[in-house]
């Protein structure tokens, strides 16, 4: 047993996410959250002040805290995990780690943003899009689909951040929308044609400056410039590619409760409160500009709304990280 738990104590530690110690019941409730922090800071805020119960918030990233919590396994301190991709969701569901969302709050879902199997809810959405430099390509121009992207026309023409959760949960659409050889191609194709950078701001800022015609990011990070200076994206237009293309994937970021959690109660409260009008409110109002998805929610605005995006359908589920790592892996991308 000592042996075990050491283990499981260096896993978590070489992730740098140990989160601490379980909290006791009147002390409230442990998030481990792979949300935005401010959108997660929120809502715990949001939660507290209307119930009274405290939230504790451990922020890091999708792929970090799913390892994290599938080695920690029943020892794991967290009550409630919130990701913004799916893929971070369906690993620890497909670990048995979840506990059943109570149908109160599924019922506060569409189930298009939800899994089939009720052991996750979706909490908000994220649009991917093709953000192009308007000098460089016009309308008429921009690929009609992802797929396009692997023509040998566009090589070193567009870019992308390989190495992140959001682009990953992409290439986990396309695996499911087309298959792994058709992604196996795509993906060898990619490597060749694109351009890479660390993470989607910096895409976009590229893509603003003029180094690379377009990129393949998900769309908030053109509103949150927009909203703030757009000094890194006044040069940017964003194309969406809709008719259900693998390029028009909508990803939905999950919440789930630990089936470890001392507090269930409160996690699943907590978990309910977010999904409801309160939480989804937050969205609507907040600098996030991710999409509400709860029934009768409205996002904000400025956005492009949900229901035009033309997205495929795709069970969250079943979104595949694992295989997804290895064919891109294979591809020489990661």
């Amino acid at each position: 047993m000592k042996t075990a738990l050491s283990t499981l104590a260096g896993a978590a530690m070489a992730l740098g996410l140990i989160a601490g110690p379980a909290m006791a019941a009147d002390q409230g409730i442990v998030v481990y959250n792979a949300q935005h922090e401010s959108l997660a800071k929120e809502w715990a805020a949001g939660f507290t002040k209307e119930t009274g119960i405290k939230v504790t918030l451990r922020n890091g990233g999708d792929s970090d805290f799913s390892n994290q919590i599938v080695a920690e396994g029943a020892a794991s301190p967290a009550d409630v995990f919130l990701t913004e991709n799916s893929p971070a969701m369906a690993m620890v569901e497909a670990a048995g780690l979840f506990a059943p969302v109570d149908a109160g709050t599924l019922a506060q879902v569409p189930q298009q943003y939800q899994p089939s199997s009720g052991k996750w809810v979706g909490v908000a959405a994220r649009s991917t899009v093709f953000a192009y430099n308007k000098d460089k390509l016009k309308e008429d121009q921009l690929p009609k689909s992802l797929l396009d992207l692997a023509d040998p026309s566009w090589k070193g023409r567009w870019a992308a951040s390989p190495s992140g959760a959001d682009f990953q949960a992409i290439v986990s659409a396309l695996l499911q929308l087309k298959g792994e050889a058709a992604t196996a191609d795509w993906l060898k194709a990619m490597k060749e044609n694109f351009t890479a950078y660390k993470g989607n701001s910096t895409v976009m800022k590229a893509v603003n400056a003029g180094e690379i015609d377009g990129g393949v990011i998900y769309h908030y990070y053109w509103f949150g410039d927009q909203a703030k200076t757009g000094e890194n994206s006044k040069n940017v237009g964003l194309h969406y590619f809709k008719n259900q293309d693998p390029g028009a994937f909508v990803s939905v970021s999950g919440g789930g409760v630990l089936a470890s959690s001392k507090h269930q109660k409160e996690a699943q409260a907590f978990l309910k409160w977010v999904t409801g009008k309160g939480g989804q409110d937050v969205l609507k109002t907040g600098t996030s500009y991710e999409y509400a998805v709860g029934k009768d929610a409205q996002s904000n605005p400025k956005l492009v709304p949900l229901a035009d995006l033309q997205a495929p359908k795709i069970d969250p589920a079943t979104l595949n990280s694992k295989k997804v790592i290895d064919l891109m892996t294979q591809a020489g991308l990661l």
